[in-house]
Parts: structure tokens; sequence; C-alpha cells
């Protein structure tokens, strides 16, 4: 990509940034000490929206208001059709203001607003998925325990759930997250990235239109110092669902820990697609690209490691390097753009330092590499490393953003020794016309998901977390309102009971 790049200024631009508030108690509100912070819109260097900055003092009026709605509140008493019923309206809400949102992620974040449009919509499913398991949650009861007994197991929900959020898909993975907790009747506190808040203070409106009682979820924008940090050791939180890098994952559950709260962890990812000789190679060669550069490769889930037998290696990676090489990049709002902006300025040096790295290591920049001359913002063709070995950084560490390795083998078990040697395990994908290599790759690789013959596909039915680094848990799925309960054993028994001490001869009590 040579030539510059021009970005049209949207109208936001002339009407100044869009000002949101905390939402406390029910409650739209400023920040305790009056702060804000502003959002420059990383595709078009305009300031988008300014945000109340909270402080310990909101986090705690945040906490103790969730705390309240859960002990004294209607919401964990309601039935759960009357709690089924909310998040339906709810969803009905998401998609009503479906293009508002898709365009403040595209502003914010910097992805292409197609692509955001197709992540609200599927949002707004996740809320009605959410729904209809707010109606089947249910216990166990044994009654082979005899005459006398009889055992229940309830499931209640687990209380406070501290729900932190990352930048990359902001509407979409609150949504993987809080209407579960909902569901389960649970109360929360969600903490959006500072970069990319507005979609989930969005989303605290449509709660509240929804009919969501006063302090069942409440929104609090600011740091990780200030805001995230009180909200996993506060002693009123039983649970901490977190998303973001693993190394924050890591401090998170340490912090955690401490008060032995309830975590779920979903974390980083260094994702292998494996192509065999025997492919639909024009499928996989399409999967390669979308996996890469979906997203400006800014995703958990991204397929940033292409493992191709050697034998068509070259091949197969001038077909990659030619199809990458037509994927339209730019402004963000263009209904055209498949890649938009990275997210920061900062964020493009670590990627660049990573391909600096690659270089000195022996590897080869195939194609792009150098950030785009723009008019504004931040923006990276897709980059191909090739000739990568497996102990490179740039094979086995998450550079979270437009690049993709190329690694080669010759076997399956060189395939999957280099795809299992990374710390992560979040997902992976195979190719191979031979449902023997697939279900061999599928069983071996170390990852939560496994894609054959595709790549990325998502439904809220099927479980998503990871093994090893990738984090700890599982979200959606059918039992993804589980992770916000506690089982409690319930035993009757009925008729007489002779207590051990009464039975012993002379120890009658009195």
């Amino acid at each position: 990509m040579n030539a510059p790049l021009s970005i049209q200024l949207p109208a936001e631009a002339k009407s100044g940034p869009r000002a949101y508030k905390l939402l406390i108690d029910g409650k739209f509100v400023d920040a305790a000490d009056g702060r804000t912070v502003e959002r420059v819109s990383p595709g078009h260097g305009f300031a988008v929206s300014r945000y109340a900055l909270a402080s310990g003092v909101d986090v705690e009026s945040a906490i103790l208001a969730a705390h309240k709605a859960f002990e004294t509140g209607p919401w964990p008493r309601l039935k759960a059709g009357e709690r089924a019923a909310i998040l339906l309206r709810a969803a009905d809400l998401i998609e009503s203001r479906l293009e508002e949102i898709a365009r403040l992620d595209a502003l914010e974040s910097g992805k292409p607003i197609a692509q955001a449009r197709g992540e609200i919509a599927g949002a707004a499913d996740i809320w009605r998925y959410a729904a209809s398991l707010a109606r089947t949650l249910h216990g166990e009861s044994y009654s082979n325990l005899g005459d006398a007994m009889l055992g229940v197991v309830l499931r209640e929900p687990v209380g406070v759930v501290s729900i932190i959020t990352p930048w990359n898909f902001p509407f979409l993975i609150v949504s993987q997250k809080l209407p579960f907790a909902l569901a389960a009747g649970c109360t929360a506190v969600v903490k959006p990235s500072e970069m990319t808040s507005a979609s989930t203070l969005v989303l605290g409106e449509i709660l509240m239109e929804a009919g969501l009682p006063a302090g069942v979820a409440n929104i609090v924008v600011g740091y990780g110092s200030d805001v995230g940090a009180p909200m996993v050791n506060h002693p009123l939180v039983e649970m901490v669902s977190f998303t973001g890098s693993t190394r924050v994952g890591k401090l998170t559950m340490a912090t955690a820990a401490q008060s032995l709260k309830k975590v779920s962890m979903e974390l980083g990812g260094k994702n292998g697609q494996i192509v065999f000789p025997d492919a639909d190679l024009e499928a996989a060669a399409d999967a390669a690209v979308f996996g890469g550069f979906f997203n400006a490769g800014e995703c958990c889930n991204a397929g940033s490691r292409l493992i191709v037998h050697e034998a068509i290696a070259s091949d197969f990676l001038a077909a990659v390097k030619s199809l990458a090489a037509t994927v339209p990049v730019g402004d963000p709002l263009d209904e055209r753009t498949k890649v938009g902006a990275i997210i920061s300025h900062d964020h493009l040096g670590k990627i660049l330092g990573y391909l600096e790295i690659a270089e000195q290591q022996g590897a080869i920049l195939a194609e792009g590499g150098k950030p785009a001359t723009s008019n504004a913002g931040d923006y990276l063709a897709p980059t191909i490393v090739s000739g990568v070995k497996p102990d490179m950084a740039i094979a086995s560490e998450e550079v979270f953003g437009p690049v993709l390795s190329v690694l080669t083998f010759k076997t399956i078990e060189e395939a999957l020794h280099i795809a299992n040697n990374t710390p992560y395990g979040l997902s992976a994908g195979v190719w191979s016309a031979s449902i023997d290599t697939c279900m061999t790759v599928a069983r071996g690789v170390r990852t939560g998901t496994v894609w054959v013959n595709t790549f990325m596909d998502g439904y809220p039915e099927l479980p998503f977390g990871g093994y090893k680094q990738s984090g700890i848990g599982r979200e959606l799925g059918k039992r993804a309102v589980e992770d916000y309960t506690e089982e409690k054993t319930i035993q009757f028994h009925k008729g007489p009971r002779t207590s051990w001490w009464a039975a012993s001869v002379g120890n009658r009590p009195g």
C-alpha cells in the first residue's frame, strides 16, 4: 500500500465530543471529583467522546449499590421468566440502536463500520440466548438417599460481580458476560476500557429503559489502578470476570486470590491455522487472510500463525500475499474497509517493535510492515512475515496487530508441536480433506476451540475459552449462566432421629 490514505472527517468531528456519565444505582452521574477524560478517535484524530472519570469513591458507591440491590432488591428474587423478559427487551433495544452503537465502536476503536454492525447484531443474539438460559437454570434433587432423606441442590446467584472488559470488542465482550450474570440473578459493576467506553454506557441507557432495577448494573469508567483494582479487591465483590491481556489477567487473579473470589479469565492467544496439501487451498488462503487481519489483528482469536506443509508452502504463501495485497485498508467509516485503524500510536509502536525483532532474528517481511501515510489516524496494512522459526518471539508471543507469521512443517507431529509451542491455548484451525488428519489435529492441539475447514465462526450456544495461559473458565454455551452461581446442598430428613450422643449408654444429657 503506497498511496497515502485520505481519511474523511465525519460529522461528529464538527459537533464536539459527546459527553457520558457514570451509571451508579440507576442514575447517570458525574464523577465524585468532577474529572473527565476524552477519547480521540484512532482513525480520525478528533475527540469523539468525553466520559466522567471514576475514582475509588465512585467505585465504592457502585459496589455498595450493587450489593444493596443484591441483598434487598428484587432482582435475585424475581421469577426467571421476569428476568428473561427484561433481557429480551434489552436485546430489542440494542437492535433498535444498532447503527448508533456500531458507529461509536467504529469511531472509538478504529474497527470497520460493517464489521461493527455485525458485532452488535451478534451481541443482541447473545442477550436473547442468555434470556433463554435464565429460564432453564436449575438445580438437582436426589430421592435415592433412603426413605427418610431427600437431597436438593440449588443454584444461587454468586452475588456482586465485577466485570472488566477490553478495548478491542467493546460491546460484544460485555455482552458475553453481563447478560449471563444478570440471567443468574447477580448484580454487577462493569468497567469498560477507558479508550472505548461509549457503547457500554449506551448499554446502560438501554438497560434502564428495559426496566432493570436500580443498582443491578453499574458502569464506571476509569483506569486500572483507580477503578479496576478496587473492583477486584473489594470485600463485597464475590466474582471477577475479566477479559484482557494475560499479563494483567495474572495480576488480577493474584489480587482476587487474597479474598478467594471466584474468577473467570479470558486472556491472550497465539492461534495457528494448520494447512495440509489436500486442503481446499483457495478457501484456506481466504481464511488465513481473514484470521490474520480481521479487526486489524487486534483479536485474541486471531489466526496469527500460519502453519503450512512445506510441500505447498511457496505457492500457498504467494496466494496469501496476493489476497492480502487486495484487502481494503483505511477509514473505519467507509463501508468498503476491511482493516481499519490501530487502536493507538503506542500500540502501533509495539507492533512495529515485534517486526523489527523478527527481522533481526532472520525472518523476512514478505508483505507490508510499514505504517501507512495518512492525513489522520494510525494505520498498518496487512503484514506477512515468512521464514519464521518456532523459537522466535513473533512465533509464540501475542503481537495483537495485522501481522501473520508463516511457519512450515513436514509431518503432522511437527505441526502439532509448533501449534502447541506457545504459552497460550485459545484456538486453532486445521485445513485438510482427510477426516483422519482433521481428527488427529483437533484432538492433539491444546486449545479451547478448534475450527475444521473454517475459521473464527462463533455461536452463543458454543462455549468459548482457552487452555494454559489463555484463561480460566468458559463464556457462552449452555452452562454460561452456571458460572455466575454457587451450588447449595440442602438435606431434608423426616421422622425421629437419634443422635450419636443420646445413643451412647450412660452418656445421655441431664
